[in-house]
């Protein structure tokens, strides 16, 4: 059985449904940036544009999530569990006029899932 590499908790999979009925389909992009640059950012799908310096980790709640290329050379480890949390981020992530901000929660994978991780792809530029 594969291994994502992406959960969401409950709480952020109605965060994602409520924004989903305001916005329609929606992407996830964390950058590595600093700052709330590296918080989980979501977008309506197409207000994002990925790249060749961006790697797909798989979805999160029917959800496209990427993350940049450097920023995956430090999580690839990990499995991460979006999350919210209450507070506005500094950033142009959907849920930020809804008083909420993602977070990332994270865990190192075993070894037994390591060798069965849900495959990344790299996105074209």
């Amino acid at each position: 059985m594969e291994v994502p590499r992406v959960l969401a908790s409950p709480a952020a999979e109605e965060v994602i449904d409520r924004l989903r009925r305001q916005h329609g389909e929606l992407m996830f992009h964390q950058s590595g940036g600093c700052c709330d640059g590296s918080a989980p950012m979501c977008f309506p799908l197409g207000e994002f544009r990925v790249g060749g310096s961006d790697v797909w980790l798989g979805r999160l709640h029917g959800c496209d999530f990427y993350m940049s290329r450097d920023q995956f050379a430090y999580w690839q480890h990990t499995q991460l569990t979006i999350d919210v949390a209450p507070g506005r981020g500094a950033s142009f992530s959907a849920e930020i006029p809804l008083g909420l901000r993602f977070i990332v929660r994270s865990r190192l994978f075993t070894d037994e899932e390591l060798d069965n991780l849900v495959a990344t792809r790299l996105v074209d530029s």
